[in-house]
């Protein structure tokens, strides 16, 4: 039988008892349903009401991104800046739907609002998780809560990573059956879309404000999925969604693993689109000339430049610390420079200076200044810069888009393989948090932009090494980079975005 043809428009609601034709046993439909109602109990059901919608500029990246903020519940009738009227730009506006969730969620939707605003369009921030009277926010938060203690508690004990915090990031995230409960959540989620124009485009960085956006009827939805590891976790059914490399879209087309051995009926072709990575245009539209200035101060003997982002609430502290120790040597020398992002976490920058005693004494901080950290960005892209700088700002907004503006002056990012593994840089990547996070360091080795998973200090030091005194790993990075641009690899937020708005076919 010939499949189904589809439309972007089709954002049809998904059956309990099927996920893509594919059945879905009563007891795990019930195990849903009893997952929703335990939620309804617990944070109440407010399907019913109907929120106020209002808009605001955005303080932080309102003027580089041009976005702005949607606002759910009771307005604070002496915030400034702000539509109380609630308008809508229904010709080229477009919502960005994300969660706050750490901070990849944040940084990937960052990525889509600059293609946006380059592409001519009107991103509206709308983050789920910052709605504090709604269930919606109340549901996220808890789940949130949950997914972050887990996070700390794999840092601090092995036992408990190797049983059941690799194991749910791997396998249990996979499941169609976990799929069915979350679809079944997010219908607590719906209400924080009641009073938006159902027209305007939705893409979601997050699953969550996908699946919501479908449940209260957005017409147009992107479901951008984040990994490279294909989970059910995130399907949002009656959305289009998009991946950022083509191995992942092979798993998810054919719904690899996501019931066992059982082979499924796979997704339809026009709700399954690659489209390349998620970066922003700021990073795009400047990568030749960026890359330029990489090879160059190899070239020079410039001191080479680590940047050093620690996300959460500092995770894999220890892995940094040993890090700094190891290079303090070079830094003195004029050899290398770091740039340390602790984002919203002060207190890891403190932990990082009692570990290192010599690093409080030589570094310049750049801390809840945001003026201060544009215009340091600015000037390290053409000046020359040395010794150590750290950054925090408790704005999560600031903290998040600290990274991404140090980025194009930096010469080696080193990260865990997560969000970060997509972005056109040459990267070091530590340990992950995660088994899912692993085909983050995999995809970016295979097309030669980032090293292999790093797991543990000898390895990362030996990966250090290399890039300060080796003339082919740092320049052959940087030259595949270029070759990955030509052939459109970080074009991915912009055909996000075309594939939101219309101006894309999802099978063209």
């Amino acid at each position: 039988m010939a499949e189904e043809k589809r439309t972007p428009e089709d954002n049809r609601m998904p059956e309990d008892s099927m996920i893509f034709g594919n059945a879905i046993k009563k007891s795990v439909q019930k195990k849903a349903n009893r997952s929703k109602e335990k939620f309804a109990r617990k944070f109440g059901d407010d399907s019913a009401m109907d929120y106020p919608v209002w808009i605001e500029d955005n303080p932080v990246i309102g003027d580089i991104l041009g976005v702005k903020n949607i606002r759910v519940g009771m307005p604070d009738m002496t915030e400034k800046s702000t539509d109380f009227g609630g308008s809508f730009d229904t010709e080229k506006g477009l919502i960005v739907g994300n969660i706050r969730m750490g901070f990849g969620h944040y940084r990937i939707s960052m990525a889509i609002a600059s293609a946006a605003h380059a592409l001519g369009y009107t991103p509206y921030w709308m983050d789920l998780n910052s709605f504090d009277e709604t269930t919606c926010t109340k549901v996220i938060s808890a789940q949130n809560d949950l997914y972050s203690l887990g996070s700390r508690i794999s840092q601090k004990s092995r036992l408990f990573n190797k049983t059941v915090w690799e194991p749910m990031n791997y396998e249990g995230f996979r499941k169609l059956s976990y799929n069915a409960s979350d679809q079944k959540n997010a219908e607590l989620m719906a209400s924080v879309f009641k009073n938006i124009p159902k027209e305007i485009p939705v893409v979601g960085t997050h699953v969550w404000p996908a699946q919501a956006a479908i449940h209260a009827g957005m017409k147009h939805v992107v479901n951008a999925i984040p990994d490279n590891w294909p989970m059910a976790l995130h399907l949002a059914e009656g959305s289009i969604h998009t991946i950022q490399t083509h191995q992942a879209y092979m798993g998810y087309r054919i719904l690899n693993g996501m019931q066992g051995k059982d082979v499924l009926k796979p997704m339809p072709a026009d709700s399954l689109v690659y489209t390349g990575h998620y970066i922003d245009h700021e990073l795009v539209a400047n990568l030749e000339e960026d890359i330029e200035k990489r090879l160059a101060r190899k070239r020079d003997k410039k001191p080479m430049r680590f940047l050093l982002t620690i996300g959460g609430a500092g995770a894999q502290k220890e892995l940094f610390s040993a890090i700094i120790r190891y290079l303090m040597k070079a830094i003195r020398k004029k050899k290398v420079v770091l740039y340390v992002n602790v984002g919203d976490y002060e207190k890891v920058w403190d932990e990082l200076c009692r570990e290192n005693p010599d690093l409080g004494g030589c570094a310049v901080t750049h801390f809840n200044n945001w003026a201060d950290t544009r215009s340091f960005a600015e000037e390290a892209l053409t000046g020359d810069v040395y010794g150590v700088h750290a950054f925090s700002h408790q704005n999560i907004f600031e903290a998040v888009y600290c990274t991404n503006l140090l980025m194009r002056s930096a010469d080696v990012l080193v990260t865990k393989p997560s969000e970060l593994a997509f972005y056109p840089i040459p990267k070091l990547f530590i340990k992950r948090i995660g088994g899912h996070e692993k085909w983050g360091a995999i995809h970016s080795a295979e097309i030669g932009d980032g090293t292999l998973e790093c797991e543990d200090v000898p390895h990362i030091l030996q990966m250090i090494r290399l890039f300060l005194t080796d003339e082919v790993l740092f320049t052959d990075m940087c030259r595949n980079i270029l070759t990955n641009h030509k052939m459109g690899i970080y074009n991915g937020a912009y055909e996000v975005v075309k594939l939101a708005v219309g101006e894309r076919s999802p099978i063209a």
